[in-house]
């Protein structure tokens, strides 16, 4: 059994009936159990679970201290290369986008190594277009050599890889994946990817699994939230993909990420609106389904939004970032999207320790 066959289990559920059928009552049972189950998760977020976001931020709250301390981990992302086979409507990276196209030598690496080391950062994300023949697994095998000289912790966030490509990069020193579904919807997957290896849903969702199988020590999934329409039904099947790696995977840590469609260069315009409040319905909703759970809110959101979610679940955080390539010592081509909050490592340290808590640059020690 793989995920696909716990997606087919609800993919023709009627999702509106259920969110519409909830009571209060049902939310006042849900907040007083201990372990909540898949369908209990989906209920708050329905419009009737709106009223206890108070009651769920404190129990969130707790649930996150419980198992996290006031700790939030930091990292920044490095992009290595843009170049990118894919035709993804609502990325940058766009083949047929006419951006300067770049990919770092390996001193170039190191210039952007050396540069990121002195934030203090040990946690680093690497990320490339979707471009196999140009950033290859040798290239990104060279490219780990070196920052492992300088960061503890090395993620990837690039194209979906096979089981054993995923041990190769292991091998080398990449301990965290970080990758995307985009949208769990099958049709709408296809409709928005129109060419290139990425155009294959199946072998997308089945990438997580494939680096739970070659012992990667973390797993970062996520929907890119606003390409549908009905949002919550992309953030059910996070939650339900993510707790079912945590229950078959459990010597690997799952993560969430919630990212919101940002502008980018193209002129793909059909994405969505997401508020803030819902935002912050699903966080608190995902910490009290899984209070293991970790939940990355990146530089797409705002400084002041990302400040007052601290509290509410949120385990890590990007800081310092560009998502242009080369971005923290060189400047000469276009970022993949617009970014939000601008604050440097130092800068979001800084707020961090004012709101209480702990930024923490390795691992889980304290600064």
């Amino acid at each position: 059994m793989n995920f696909y066959d716990k997606y087919l289990e609800y993919k023709d559920f009627n999702f509106d009936d259920f969110l519409n059928s909830i009571s209060e009552q049902q939310i006042k049972n849900i907040l007083n159990k201990d372990k909540l189950s898949i369908m209990d998760f989906f209920a708050l977020l329905s419009e009737k679970a709106q009223e206890f976001l108070e009651i769920m931020a404190q129990k969130a709250h707790k649930l996150t201290v419980m198992h996290f301390g006031k700790t939030i981990l930091l990292f920044t992302p490095i992009y290595l290369s843009n170049y990118c086979d894919n035709q993804c409507v609502y990325c940058g990276f766009n083949y047929k986008n006419k951006i300067e196209r770049k990919q770092l030598t390996l001193q170039e690496v190191e210039n952007e190594a050396k540069e990121i080391a002195k934030t203090g950062l040990k946690h680093i994300l690497l990320l490339t277009g979707d471009a196999k023949n140009i950033a290859s697994l040798s290239y990104l095998k060279d490219c780990i050599k070196i920052l492992r000289q300088y960061f503890s912790s090395i993620a990837i966030e690039i194209y979906a890889l096979n089981q054993n490509e995923y041990k190769e990069l292991i091998d080398e020193g990449v301990d965290l994946l970080t990758i995307y579904q985009e949208t769990y919807d099958e049709i709408l997957y296809d409709s928005l990817h129109l060419k290139g290896p990425k155009k294959d849903y199946m072998f997308r969702l089945n990438a997580p699994e494939n680096a739970c199988i070659a012992n990667i020590r973390q797993v970062n999934i996520g929907a890119l939230l606003g390409l549908n329409k009905n949002f919550l039904i992309e953030a059910f099947f996070t939650a339900l993909h993510a707790s079912y790696l945590q229950d078959k995977f459990t010597e690997t840590e799952i993560s969430v990420s919630l990212p919101r469609i940002k502008p980018h260069i193209g002129d793909f315009k059909s994405y969505y609106n997401i508020s803030n409040k819902n935002m912050v319905q699903i966080i608190l909703a995902l910490r009290l389904f899984m209070p293991r759970l970790g939940i990355t809110i990146s530089t797409r959101e705002s400084e002041e939004f990302r400040n007052n979610i601290i509290r509410l679940g949120i385990t890590k955080m990007s800081a310092g970032s560009s998502t242009v390539v080369g971005g923290h010592t060189l400047n000469n081509s276009t970022g993949q999207f617009d970014i939000s909050d601008n604050r440097s490592v130092y800068e979001m340290s800084k707020d961090i320790l004012k709101l209480g808590y702990q930024p923490v640059y390795k691992d889980w020690l304290i600064l």
